[in-house]
């Protein structure tokens, strides 16, 4: 994606994101203080499942996707109807962009326990690469009636598709439906500022993510991309001040920093 965002809270990152690491890299991770001494644990107390699922979730963490697969591995070969551990091999692959083999293993939890955050999780990554399975996935958790957090999710999803379908207004009108359950949502807002910036409705857009900004005043991205439409509607001396705005609130985006030095 083009933008970046704040992932949902049951840690479903998106996933186009890129997190992978060289093998060199890789090998630089495995070493670090923290692995090490779970390494060194284990080899005193091999069969402690804790030790496994710790340290395959620093690994997770620092990007070693190698060892934590291996680390949860482990566990797989003493449980494999352990949901819990094949949701998390799940998540793992999904931080380091494999996507397919992501959804194989959601898939294998959600046979073992079909539990609203697997399906919640292979809605995300079916949404994102356009299978008509996102609209499945989020029909199951909404007959498991969550409550209005997990609403505003399977529209949030239910949108996500449609938009990767290009059919942007039914996308527009389930982001409404994810915002109305949940107004904080800030994935929402962004969202549906994306289709119309995409679509060249920059006032459109302007206003969506000025709301966003409303919402939530610390939020950087939401200036950022007031910006952006200001920008593309000429207005470069405002597009400056949002842009600046967002950098004030955070220092690391760096796309910021580009436009204010093309801007200047």
């Amino acid at each position: 994606m083009k933008y970046v965002y704040n992932t949902l809270c049951f840690c479903l990152v998106l996933a186009c994101q890129n997190r992978a690491v060289s093998d060199k890299q890789a090998d630089s991770l495995q070493h670090t203080p923290q692995v090490s001494a779970l390494q060194k644990a284990l080899q005193q107390y091999p069969d402690s499942l804790g030790l496994h699922w710790q340290l395959a979730a620093v690994a997770d963490s620092i990007g070693n996707y190698a060892l934590a697969t291996a680390a949860i591995d482990s566990m797989i070969q003493k449980d494999s109807m352990n949901y819990a551990l094949w949701f998390k091999k799940g998540q793992i692959m999904e931080h380091a962009a494999d996507t397919t083999k992501a959804i194989g293993y959601y898939n294998i939890a959600a046979k073992i326990y079909a539990s609203p955050d697997v399906l919640l999780a292979l809605a995300n990554l079916y949404a994102e690469t356009k299978n008509p399975l996102a609209l499945t996935m989020c029909q199951l958790i909404n007959r498991l009636r969550m409550g209005k957090e997990y609403d505003s999710y399977t529209a949030f999803f239910t949108a996500i598709y449609h938009e990767r379908s290009h059919n942007y207004p039914l996308a527009i009108s389930w982001l409404n439906q994810s915002i109305a359950n949940n107004y904080t949502f800030m994935d929402a807002y962004m969202e549906k500022g994306f289709i119309y910036y995409d679509t060249k409705q920059y006032s459109e857009a302007l206003k969506t993510f000025q709301l966003a900004a409303t919402i939530n005043n610390t939020y950087a991205d939401a200036p950022y991309w007031q910006g952006k439409c200001l920008e593309a509607m000429n207005q470069k001396t405002a597009a400056v001040q949002k842009y600046q705005t967002a950098l004030s609130l955070n220092k690391r985006l760096t796309e910021a920093a580009q436009a204010l030095q093309r801007l200047q």
